[in-house]
């Protein structure tokens, strides 16, 4: 392949975050989209509906990629069926101090500190102007570092109500690793808190949007319980599981001690367990997240449960064709019932 054999040996040979934005301005250059669109993934395109909400295929590509909106034609024509944007926060922020990136190629992995860097809802807001109604987009929500978590709802809201006529769904944010105390507002209190507010003004709304929460991978079963009971007090419309780990057993980089957030393959069964776990105690939409580098990966994931996909570092370590080769086989599954 060579991709893993050409491509990932010299693209790994730079800094990782310097390597995706040059990544991403390739991505907006015609000629490139043109070049992928003609490979045309779209024959293999089966149209499902979920949350109202009619995706082309059901493989998503996962936030972070994307943080400002910036990229979202060149990231369609890779033959995503939706894509989710952020985490978007309403100020601008840098996040942590570079390097914030680091690749474990031995574990097929990533760890990121990133830290929300974005450059504000606001700026997104002008990205996403003219793009509705052409792709499934996600706005993934998160609050700004400085914001106290007693306040946090109102960043929520910020965003929520800014980017509300420019998104298809969104995604509440409150499980990554790399904003400090930011795990604590999946807590009980604190959630019900952000997503009774969110509700409220959705349910206000002429045309309410799905809302998901993403969880984190290292809560307890007693914790991930109280979540569903929230999620359903609330009536929200899904999960996303998961979110990154702060676990490294079993790890052998040599990066693998660096803080952050870890994302490919340790997450794999971790994640999958989640998706079993919350199909089976509710009846919420679960969008399967972590370590997908195959399309045996991405059976699994819906033999779990999930009824939607989303890929982020698979697509780094397994190159652009990963999405090729993942709606074949789903395609290909599905017309041999």
């Amino acid at each position: 392949m060579i991709y893993k054999a050409l491509i990932r040996p010299l693209l790994f040979r730079f800094d990782a975050e310097m390597i995706h934005e040059h990544v991403n301005s390739m991505l907006d250059n015609k000629p490139v989209q043109a070049f992928f669109r003609f490979l045309s993934v779209e024959k293999y395109n089966k149209p499902k509906t979920v949350m109202g909400l009619q995706f082309p295929n059901p493989l998503g590509l996962a936030a972070g990629f994307d943080k400002n909106g910036e990229h979202i034609l060149g990231l369609s024509s890779l033959g995503f069926g939706f894509i989710e944007i952020g985490t978007v926060t309403p100020r601008p922020q840098d996040g942590n101090a570079r390097p914030r990136l680091f690749r474990l190629p031995e574990d097929q992995a990533i760890i990121n500190r990133m830290g929300f860097n974005n450059k504000g809802v606001e700026y997104t807001l002008e990205r996403l102007r003219g793009f509705a109604g052409k792709t499934i987009i996600g706005g993934n929500i998160g609050k700004n570092k400085t914001t106290e978590n007693k306040r946090a709802v109102a960043d929520y809201l910020i965003c929520f109500k800014t980017l509300f006529e420019y998104v298809d769904y969104f995604t509440v944010n409150v499980s990554s690793p790399n904003t400090p105390n930011l795990r604590a507002l999946q807590d009980k209190e604190a959630l019900h808190t952000i997503l009774s507010s969110l509700q409220h003004v959705n349910q206000g709304s002429r045309r309410p949007k799905p809302i998901l929460l993403k969880i984190a991978p290292d809560m307890s079963g007693s914790a991930l319980d109280e979540i569903l009971e929230v999620t359903k007090e609330n009536a929200i419309d899904g999960i996303i599981a998961t979110n990154t780990t702060v676990r490294r057993e079993g790890l052998i980089g040599k990066d693998r001690e660096q803080s952050g957030g870890l994302s490919g393959k340790p997450l794999f069964e971790p994640s999958t367990e989640f998706v079993r776990y919350i199909k089976k105690h509710s009846d919420l939409v679960v969008v399967g997240v972590g370590g997908i580098f195959s399309a045996q990966d991405a059976r699994e994931k819906i033999k779990a449960g999930a009824d939607l996909l989303q890929i982020y570092t698979g697509l780094i370590y397994q190159g652009p064709f990963l999405i090729h080769r993942i709606l074949k086989a789903l395609y290909e599954a599905d017309i041999n019932k």
